[in-house]
């Protein structure tokens, strides 16, 4: 079962006015998926020397995840040097895991991807959208939060320890080595 950002629940609802490092969030639309593939991309790039190549996070489908209502992106507030006001500095897929995913049985809500431009990183939007994922997956009824990652990414290993999630495998998907995380929404 697919949710749109409609039906979300009372976390995505507060979001939308929310003050802070999110700010600027909204649904995406289908005319800001270019704006959405340049981001994936900046965001992406440190990590092609380490890996030899683009990652597949570096291309995720935001046509379907706009289509299906799991994706929404956090815009500048304002002109920058770097950022036209209203273009995606930040976003977040998040959706019920499919099949394969998840334990069997379990009740997951999975971050699918998480990108903050190089140039807005460090602000505290990556942890303010996981936390969003949080709050979503837990006002929906979910039981679990779940997200993986590269193995090569270590950063990204530090952040989901220190925001309380915990490895629950290493496994191969799309070619690439990656670690499966867990937090309990209970």
């Amino acid at each position: 079962m697919t949710r749109g950002a409609d039906s979300a629940g009372p976390a995505a609802a507060a979001a939308q006015g929310a003050t802070g490092p999110l700010a600027g969030l909204r649904p995406a639309s289908a005319a800001d998926i270019p704006a959405l593939a340049a981001l994936a991309r900046a965001a992406y790039a440190v990590y092609v020397p380490r890996l030899g190549g683009e990652p597949p996070a570096m291309h995720p489908d935001f046509a379907a995840a706009i289509a299906e209502g799991h994706c929404r992106l956090v815009a500048a507030p304002a002109v920058t040097a770097k950022t036209e006001c209203n273009n995606p500095i930040a976003y977040l897929i998040a959706c019920p895991a499919p099949p394969g995913e998840a334990p069997p049985g379990e009740h997951a809500w999975l971050v699918d991807h998480v990108a903050v431009h190089p140039d807005h990183q460090g602000r505290g939007l990556g942890r303010a959208l996981l936390a969003l994922a949080e709050a979503e997956g837990r006002a929906a009824g979910f039981t679990t939060l779940r997200l993986i990652t590269n193995v090569a990414m270590t950063e990204n290993q530090a952040l989901y320890h220190r925001l309380g999630f915990h490895e629950t495998g290493r496994r191969r998907r799309k070619g690439t080595s990656i670690i499966d995380y867990a937090k309990p929404l209970a």
